[in-house]
């Protein structure tokens, strides 16, 4: 039967078309997607077909590892021979809190023993020996800064450039500037933890005004990691090539009466996608098929690293196979150390330390290093005082506040310096005095490795020409690049 043939009303319902395609109506009614698109500024045609970048830029894909909650550069990046001499005493000048109830004013040196790695000699503590087996291959960021003191408004600022929710985040960005090179699997991907969503949960990878196909696809933390990948029995093969045939041309058809309906047109299209990906997503998350050794090398071996991991590996085998960008999260506060520090830090550091360290040298040993970013690091760090002080019994409950005026992320491959430390804090390590790097100079910094300008990356919305960087003062930092 072909689709110029008329149907009737009856014809048509008790096909085995005809219920699929009007509960897809009803779906796409129920949840607003017919609506004008002009009350939300929309209009024009959007989707992931790979775009040309603006000039040349090395990097092709993105993993972020993103740390949420506050990783203590103190004692793991940045050691400060001044706080050990200082040790248990008063602080000696001015420092700003975020939990005034639970401050004081002792200072807490680094915990752990810091030695120099590699031929460029970054420092790292004995906590993250593995990133130390990287250090030649990337780029420590000493001197980062958002300065808005907690975990929510920082990690907006690292996100989507603002302190405020509602904006797309990089990764939306990036696809929407870029597309995707491979059409039958997402082009940017959440890979969430077990133990829940980071801080503000979703936003972490919205994608705010932009239209809803640039938004981060979340693979589950756990089997199966997308659901309902298998057709029913009864649409398998040939069954189900001919429905979905019939129904991507019946949606053609309700997309064109009804131009720059954009909500629309990327739910049509995430719902072609899902057709795609029951074979592609199967064969990009099937862990089963590397080697014993990357297993080995990924700590899947071991119960400590088994789960980031596992989730390392999927993100490598993503942007293998052309997704642009996949964010690796850490749960909700796994590193805001505010007590019991010396415990939580170890903890934390022993899940991510291997598997990070194995993602970079992995990407290498596959050609994949130089055009992937991968980024590791939280929204903040740590101050140099104790917190929780009053009450506790030595130091094994005490903990670090908040810190956004300087703190320590690295950044490999994609462009960057390898074996390279930029910047630095202070002699106490609260704030960043040398080479400071604010947000919107990393996000400008990234967009140019992607070949992308701050000003020509745009999306009009309301009559408004947006952008990800938009503060006058961002810069390229320069001294970053290879």
């Amino acid at each position: 039967m072909s689709i110029e043939s008329p149907l009737s009303r009856r014809q048509f319902l008790t096909s085995a078309y005809g219920m699929g395609t009007v509960a897809l109506a009803t779906l796409l009614r129920e949840e607003g997607l017919l609506a004008n698109p002009a009350l939300a500024g929309l209009t024009g045609h959007y989707d992931l077909k790979p775009k040309p970048a603006h000039g040349f830029g090395q990097a092709k894909a993105m993993i972020s590892l993103f740390m949420q909650g506050g990783p203590s550069h103190i004692d793991l990046f940045e050691p400060k021979p001044e706080l050990m001499k200082l040790d248990g005493k008063n602080f000696p000048g001015e420092i700003k809190y975020d939990d005034a109830a639970g401050a004081s004013r002792e200072v807490m040196g680094p915990q752990w023993k810091f030695r120099q790695y590699g031929q460029s000699g970054l420092n790292f503590s004995d906590l993250v020996p593995h990133m130390g087996g990287i250090a030649d291959e990337m780029t420590m960021i000493h001197s980062m800064h958002t300065g808005v003191n907690n975990h929510g408004q920082s990690i907006y600022s690292l996100l989507n450039g603002s302190i405020t929710g509602g904006r797309p985040t990089l990764g939306s960005w990036l696809t929407y500037g870029l597309g995707s090179e491979n059409q039958n699997l997402p082009a940017y991907v959440a890979l969430t933890d077990p133990r829940g969503l980071p801080v503000l949960g979703v936003d972490n990878f919205s994608n705010g005004w932009l239209p809803s196909v640039y938004q981060g696809t979340v693979i589950r933390p756990k089997e199966p990691r997308i659901l309902n990948l298998d057709p029913p029995m009864s649409l398998k093969g040939d069954a189900q090539e001919k429905y979905l045939s019939f129904v991507q041309r019946l949606n053609a058809e309700h997309a064109a009466q009804r131009p720059g309906e954009s909500d629309l047109e990327a739910r049509i299209q995430s719902f072609e996608l899902a057709a795609r990906m029951q074979t592609s997503a199967k064969e990009a998350l099937d862990i089963t098929q590397e080697s014993a050794a990357t297993l080995k090398m990924y700590g899947i071996d071991k119960p400590a690293t088994e789960e980031f991991g596992k989730r390392c590996l999927i993100a490598r085998r993503l942007v293998e196979r052309g997704v642009r960008f996949v964010s690796v999260f850490t749960g909700n506060q796994t590193w805001d150390h505010h007590s019991s520090i010396l415990t939580g830090l170890p903890t934390a550091c022993m899940q991510v330390d291997q598997p990070a360290a194995a993602l970079v040298l992995d990407l290498k040993q596959r050609g994949l290093l130089d055009t992937t970013v991968v980024h590791w690091g939280g929204e903040m760090g740590r101050l140099p005082v104790i917190q929780n002080r009053a009450g506790a019994k030595g130091r094994t409950t005490v903990g670090r506040d908040h810190n956004t005026y300087g703190f320590s992320m690295w950044v490999a491959g994609g462009g960057f310096k390898g074996g390279y430390a930029h910047g630095a804090t202070d002699e106490f390590g609260h704030h960043a005095v040398e080479k400071v790097v604010n947000h919107f100079d990393y996000h400008a910094t990234l967009l140019h490795l992607f070949g992308l300008e701050t000003k020509k990356l745009t999306f009009k919305r309301n009559g408004t020409e947006q952008v990800l960087v938009d503060n006058p003062k961002a810069r390229v930092v320069t001294e970053l690049l290879a």
